[in-house]
């Protein structure tokens, strides 16, 4: 079975493939300080929670948090005997190179969801992922990542908000029942809500008109469902998006023999 590990700023999942779905996908906090043996007593006492046999015998690993990788590496190597594939370092093959300027490195994020996106709906496509910040990955007619948009995330600029302003109170991410807000927690849910559906539909709007093809939108991340309600932003919502990714990627390696 494959073990997929897709290390984010804010979490860390893990995900069982046992070749033909997902068993289980479990979720911590990303922490930098946490040992390989930690990893371990964490992931092996929810597997006997679910009822799932520990037969991994491989590990691919995609991380935007490269201090974290170091014992993600030995985690697989000590408890598994597998040395783990990393999204992004040379002997880890794409089944289509970026196309991006020269000396650009790529979010391994950005590779494994476009891999997941074109496996799945072929290309031109934009995928708009919703984690700590909020991307916008544009995968070519044949596959290639060929750039895209960062912009803050949702979470993220809720916090800010709160910081920057003390009298502003934390506040839930939620679609309001009006735009107007009678009071500061509806005002603030309302402009966080309506002004991301506004940022994701222009940029949108801006990419297609320079990509000069038609293209579907693929949403990913944990508020994309949030988003695709009552508004049209989205051809489809892929909440599995990354993990199918990474076994796109690992099957790729296997079958061109880079492992």
């Amino acid at each position: 079975m494959l073990l997929c590990i897709d290390c984010g700023n804010t979490n860390t999942v893990f995900s069982i493939w046992d070749g033909e779905r997902f068993l289980c996908t479990l979720r911590t906090a990303t922490e930098h300080t946490r040992t390989a043996d930690q990893y371990f007593v964490w992931f092996s006492t929810l597997l006997e929670h679910h009822r799932i046999e520990m037969r991994i015998t491989d590990v691919i690993i995609s991380s935007t948090v490269p201090r974290v990788v170091f014992n993600l590496r030995v985690f697989a190597d000590r408890y598994f005997n597998a040395r783990p594939l990393v999204v992004g370092k040379p002997d880890c093959l794409l089944p289509h190179a970026p196309r991006v300027d020269q000396g650009t490195n790529v979010g391994p994020d950005r590779l494994v969801n476009t891999a997941g996106a074109f496996d799945r709906h072929g290309g031109d496509l934009i995928v708009v992922d919703f984690g700590t910040a909020t991307t916008f990955d544009v995968v070519a007619h044949d596959g290639a990542y060929i750039g895209g948009v960062i912009a803050p995330g949702v979470n993220l600029s809720l916090e800010a908000l709160h910081m920057a302003a003390a009298a502003l109170p934390h506040v839930d991410v939620t679609r309001p029942q009006q735009v107007i807000g009678t009071n500061t927690v509806a005002c603030m849910q309302s402009g966080i809500f309506w002004g991301y559906v506004g940022l994701v539909r222009e940029i949108c709007t801006r990419i297609r008109a320079e990509h000069e093809a038609p293209m579907r939108v693929v949403g990913t991340g944990g508020l994309a469902p949030l988003f695709a309600q009552g508004d049209v932003l989205f051809d489809t919502v892929e909440d599995d998006l990354t993990m199918h990714g990474l076994t796109v990627i690992h099957a790729y390696n296997k079958e061109n023999g880079a492992e």
